[in-house]
């Protein structure tokens, strides 16, 4: 990744005026904290502290080797770029020293064995070989639990150095979200089995009683019949079909050669579906493999992946692009973690993981199966987050929206740009009618925002 593409890293996420992103570096004196021309300082500073410093120094130190020294400018953009990539697509949990990394399923013999005899185990066997093979996962120390932003404050350490350098406090940019609310949130459902594809009708009822609606992903293959009708029935009432793996197994990522076989057939079922979106079944994932798939987003990418089979974690509550796809990351704790392995019926670390996500503008990204919310008990918590989820878009607060029109909204605003007409910011671009010019305040060292409410 070449120094004159990570000097839009700025404009890039936040839009704002062109140019803007070619300010010179700001002193980053030992004071401020962080030193970018300095690893090690880095990693003791203020941005890369505690936990993030362990799992990373030893990556850090490697890409400064790499960067040729041209001057402090390109160090900054470069660096910075590899950091963010290294976060989002987790390419620091190949140099992590913690016992999460042996937790990645590498065997394929042993996954073979478990998914396939998975369907016939009954529930309370598959509770405890997840617990023995999550065991430990409250000592995990990065990515932070329960949701990880350390993207957005890589970001914002970069938009404080480059306004210093250019002695300004209030910087434009399009504001993340359409219509100026704070924060997104999508609700979706895998669907895995015959039980599930059953309670679909009723799951959108409840959904519908709270005008929300949602996202169901269906296994194209094995699992369960896919009736037409079902498709038919879901898109008729206002939700969207997408597309859940191919069978469900485990095996999607296991080898090249079996994802490729696989993705040529996934991408077929989407033709078929009209599906927009994919979700691979346990949020398996191989960004580096996302070229094969023919979808405009994933939902795949957990934001801290301490409950699920495969660790890491993107480290951001915002959507971002791996190549030609916009990845939706999962931003809540699964229903299934929830109920079985967390022991925990209640919406608590739903409401604090919407809390946290919010002070970020951020992206709430839930996956309820129907499969699992079939009792009264857990459909009563699904009930209780829908509520509470309804009240904070009556507020303002909450943009509630299907995956398709998130990953659609965030295609525009990619290609929109602040303009300055006649010594007045205005947003350029297809959408635009909808975006909402902020601004990036800088006060104490520290980034607040303000949406100007009159911007059109």
């Amino acid at each position: 990744m070449g120094p004159g593409k990570t000097r839009q890293l700025l404009t890039d996420h936040f839009r704002c005026p062109e140019g803007f992103e070619n300010a010179p570096p700001a002193d980053l004196s030992p004071e401020s904290g962080c030193s970018w021309s300095d690893p090690d300082a880095m990693c003791n500073g203020q941005l890369f502290s505690g936990p993030l410093a362990a799992i990373m120094a030893d990556t850090l130190k490697a890409a400064h080797r790499r960067v040729r020294k041209k001057g402090l400018t390109d160090q900054l953009s470069f660096d910075a770029a590899e950091f963010i990539d290294y976060l989002r697509c987790e390419r620091y949990v190949a140099n992590s020293t913690q016992g999460n990394k042996s937790r990645l399923i590498t065997n394929s013999a042993v996954r073979k064995i478990y998914y396939g005899a998975r369907p016939i185990l009954p529930l309370g066997l598959r509770r405890q070989f997840q617990k023995i093979y999550l065991s430990g996962w409250e000592k995990v120390r990065f990515p932070n639990w329960p949701v990880d932003r350390t993207v957005e404050r890589v970001f914002e350490q970069l938009l404080v150095s480059a306004m210093k350098s250019r002695n300004v406090d209030r910087v434009p940019f399009v504001w993340f979200w359409p219509d100026g609310v704070r924060s997104c949130s999508i609700m979706t459902h895998d669907v895995e089995t015959t039980s599930g594809v059953s309670f679909c009708p009723q799951l959108m009822d409840l959904n519908d009683s709270f005008g929300i609606k949602a996202s169901f992903q269906i296994v194209p293959e094995e699992r369960y019949a896919v009736p037409s009708s079902l498709l038919e029935n879901i898109r008729k009432r206002g939700f969207e079909v997408n597309i859940h793996d191919l069978n469900h197994d485990g095996g999607l990522f296991a080898n090249r050669a079996e994802f490729l076989r696989r993705a040529e057939l996934i991408n077929s079922y989407r033709q078929q579906y009209g599906a927009e979106g994919f979700r691979s079944a346990i949020l398996y994932h191989n960004v580096d493999w996302y070229d094969a798939l023919d979808f405009s987003y994933d939902m795949s990418i957990p934001n801290v992946a301490r409950l699920d089979p495969q660790p890491g974690g993107c480290c951001t509550v915002l959507p971002f692009f791996i190549g030609k796809i916009l990845e939706l990351p999962v931003t809540a704790t699964q229903d299934y973690s929830l109920f079985n392995i967390l022991h925990d019926y209640s919406i608590r670390l739903w409401k604090e993981q919407i809390s946290l996500i919010q002070e970020d503008c951020g992206l709430i990204s839930f996956i309820v199966h129907p499969d699992y919310i079939i009792s009264a008990g857990a459909r009563r918590i699904y009930v209780e987050l829908l509520a509470h989820l309804s009240n904070l878009r009556s507020k303002g607060d909450l943009w509630m929206a299907l995956p398709r029109d998130v990953a659609a909204w965030w295609r525009l605003r990619h290609e929109m740009n602040l303009v300055n007409a006649g010594g007045s910011w205005c947003i350029d671009g297809k959408g635009s009618e909808r975006a909402r010019i902020a601004y990036a305040v800088l006060q104490n060292d520290k980034i607040t925002y303000q949406i100007d409410p009159t911007s059109k």
